[in-house]
């Protein structure tokens, strides 16, 4: 078991923290009950009174005996914290700083990439300073502000918004050092270090189709058309051209959030997976994809006999039980180093030797145990 999983408790709550901070969750909103959290996390009643209790004792939730808990709001002390906190690891007291913005560190994908960025710098002058967005854009945007006049150099995981944030725009036209990381600002040229986005998907279907797969869902609990997501869906497009299929638009499931289930009589994809409408899922994150396997043993389907499941990135580190998962590698230990290689270069070049780079990794298919050949 990995050393820096978090215990399960805390797992939910930063779940439910994130999706209150990035306004998935709004104010009165219902928080699912406590059996329905059971059902969803695999996890003991305790864990999710505890998770429960802690979120209520913070001030995110708010619960009425006999009816259930309900969002508040995200707490001022909360708002304070997430513009001045920082983890830093300055090494002297005036050395020179390069901060990094990111959404939370809470799967292997986030620790692997933020293990990249430190290994790039370990040998450098640079201290690292973290401030968390938890993907929220108004977060994003005063960390902006904070961490500006502190440090040398920025390297930001963008929020997944549909508008691009103005204090980004703001950076590059100031000529401020900055690399994005992970996601690019389609028609905006800037320094960003990404991993192929179109070329996952395609290597998704690709791998299924060999399998004998026809219908081949992809899937989303994103509730905005974001960039992310819409070039994700594009490679999957693209790769079912490629193999002269029909595109079926019912199996793009993107209207729908795995919260809403189970009390929600629309919810899309559980109706898809409990129609047997595909043969195999593509899921865009990992969390998603772990969800696709947890709806599946609970109808009863067997995973890969029944139904076939890749996720983007690797759930298996930190979630033992799902170690047989076959997953879009996205290189992201890689993706950081890069990040950080490329901003130390840009603070070490002249000013008029600065040219924008975009560096694109090709990801890789790690295939595993939820994936086969379709049943006859």
């Amino acid at each position: 078991m990995s050393q820096e999983r978090e215990p399960l408790y805390i797992q939910i709550e930063n779940h439910f923290k994130q999706l209150i901070s990035s306004r998935q969750l709004l104010e009165d909103d219902r928080i699912p009950t406590e059996k329905e959290l059971i059902d969803q996390f695999q996890v003991s009643r305790i864990t999710v009174a505890n998770a429960l209790a802690d979120l209520a004792n913070e001030g995110w939730i708010y619960r009425i005996p006999g009816r259930g808990s309900y969002v508040k709001g995200i707490p001022e002390s909360y708002m304070k914290s997430a513009r001045s906190a920082v983890i830093s690891e300055v090494h002297a007291g005036h050395a020179p700083k390069i901060g990094l913005i990111f959404p939370s560190i809470e799967d292997f994908f986030a620790i692997q990439m933020v293990r990249g960025i430190r290994n790039a710098l370990k040998d450098s002058k640079y201290s690292l300073i973290v401030m968390f967005t938890y993907n929220s854009k108004e977060l994003e945007k005063e960390a902006i502000r904070e961490l500006r006049p502190n440090v040398d150099g920025l390297i930001i995981f963008p929020v997944d918004a549909e508008v691009y944030n103005e204090e980004i725009i703001a950076l590059k036209m100031q000529n401020y050092p900055f690399v994005l990381l992970d996601r690019h600002l389609p028609g905006v040229e800037t320094n960003v270090v990404l991993s192929d986005p179109l070329q996952g998907s395609i290597l998704a279907v690709e791998h299924l189709w060999n399998l004998g797969h026809r219908n081949i869902a992809i899937c989303s609990d994103t509730p905005m058309p974001t960039v992310t997501v819409e070039e994700r869906i594009q490679g999957y497009n693209e790769a079912l051209k490629q193999q002269g299929a029909l595109i079926n638009p019912a199996l793009i499931l993107t209207d729908f959030s795995i919260q809403d289930a189970p009390y929600k009589d629309d919810y899309a994809l559980y109706n898809c997976i409990s129609n047997q409408l595909a043969t195999a899922y593509i899921a865009l994150n990992c969390k998603l994809g772990v969800h696709i396997w947890s709806v599946a043993r609970k109808l009863g389907l067997r995973v890969p006999e029944d139904v076939s499941i890749i996720t983007f990135d690797n759930p298996s580190p930190l979630l033992e039980e799902f170690s047989a998962f076959t997953f879009i590698n996205q290189n992201e230990e890689q993706m950081g180093f890069e990040a950080a290689g490329r901003l130390l270069s840009i603070l070490e070049a002249p000013e008029s030797e600065l040219k924008y780079s975009k560096t694109v990794l090709q990801p890789e298919l790690v295939v595993n145990f939820t994936t086969g050949p379709v049943s006859s």
